[in-house]
């Protein structure tokens, strides 16, 4: 079964939405959280189906490099390789060849670069980026993108002009979307002149997904949020859209509200990691001494495993005495609270006060920042 959007309701620029594909529905919007490596880390999949994760993403750029695209193929691909049966997106690779990698050359072919793991050349174009992503299976992958510094207008220029011809050559190398869909990526930066380019030329190309690249890259809040209100209306009103690497609560429902469908983001295993937890009232430093005697659980409000069952004094012991289980229940946690976020606003567009939902999260979420 090929992969097809169905909208539900729309509330202004929101939709409430279901992304059928080949391992299952997926009910949009949605937060997709990452397994870089073909593992969530610190999480097993069946924690991330309890907390109805629907969609994992996994990366190109990592896979290919260890174990290998080809092993991971000879495995019977991602979803038996690490045992995850819902759907899977993986994205082509440019993003981390451009900021792990040591670049030797970028040319209009593709991109030279040496291994951050053991210093090893290696050639990411087009066409090989196709070739992997398929092997390795995912639902969702993604075209071969130049990812640039946002605010630098030359070279964005640059990288819109390579990132549309590096599409068509992607499209040409994976025409057939049945089995794995292929989204392009709006490049452009800051600049609304340069996404309306970017986003014309994708769109001849007939995608049946389109990403929004480049943000959440260095820019501001306040440009990222003016860039990604302009651009998702020169996007196809009937395809999903997919905002690339944002995860902030916050830039979650601002992002909703602007039409965005799909969301991915390190940032709540990230922050688990090292000991932070996203709650309904704000983050919390769970390192702080205030937490040392504290009865109470992560959030009240909340119905994961972590808070249905431990206290924030023994979170911060755990924390403090660096067991590895403080990383698994924080991470739970903070998966378990941007699914829950997303079902609510999608509920919230269902039942038509979608405003009143992300009003009332924000003032609460955003009041210790």
């Amino acid at each position: 079964m090929s992969l097809y959007f169905e909208i539900i309701k729309t509330q202004g620029r929101a939709r409430a939405g279901i992304l059928h594909t080949p391992h299952g529905p997926i009910p949009t919007p949605v937060f997709a959280p990452v397994g870089t490596q073909a593992t969530v880390k610190a999480v097993p999949p069946r924690d991330l189906h309890e907390i109805n994760a629907s969609l994992i993403l996994a990366n190109t750029y990592h896979l290919h490099l260890r174990p290998g695209d080809e092993l991971v193929h000879e495995m019977g691909g991602l979803h038996q390789f690490m045992a995850w049966s819902g759907p899977i997106l993986t994205d082509s690779g440019g993003f981390q060849v451009f900021s792990l990698a040591d670049i030797n050359k970028i040319d209009d072919q593709g991109v030279t670069f040496r291994s951050h793991l053991d210093g090893s050349k290696h050639r990411l174009t087009p066409e090989s980026s196709m070739h992997i992503q398929e092997n390795l299976g995912a639902d969702i992958i993604m075209c071969f993108d130049q990812c640039p510094k946002p605010t630098d207008r030359a070279e964005v220029e640059r990288a819109v002009e390579r990132t549309t011809a590096w599409a068509k050559r992607c499209r040409e190398a994976h025409p057939d979307d049945s089995q794995q869909a292929l989204f392009g990526i709006v490049q452009g930066g800051i600049f609304e002149n340069l996404r309306a380019k970017s986003a014309e030329s994708l769109q001849k190309l007939d995608f049946p997904g389109y990403a929004v690249g480049g943000l959440a890259v260095g820019e501001t809040k306040t440009e990222m949020y003016t860039a990604l209100n302009y651009t998702t209306p020169m996007l196809p009103t009937e395809k999903p859209r997919y905002l690339m690497g944002v995860g902030e609560p916050d830039d979650l429902a601002q992002g909703v509200t602007m039409g965005v469908d799909i969301f991915d983001c390190v940032i709540p295993t990230r922050l688990a990691r090292h000991g932070t937890a996203m709650t309904s009232g704000g983050r919390i430093n769970m390192r702080n001494l205030v937490n040392a005697t504290d009865k109470h659980p992560l959030d009240e409000r909340c119905g994961c495993y972590c808070c249905q069952n431990f206290s924030r004094a023994y979170l911060r012991h755990l924390i403090k005495a660096e067991e590895i289980l403080a990383a698994y229940l924080l991470s739970i946690h903070n998966i378990y609270f941007l699914i829950k976020h997303m079902e609510m606003m999608r509920n919230a567009i269902l039942e038509g006060n979608l405003e009143t939902y992300t009003s009332s999260f924000l003032q609460r979420y955003l009041q210790t920042a």
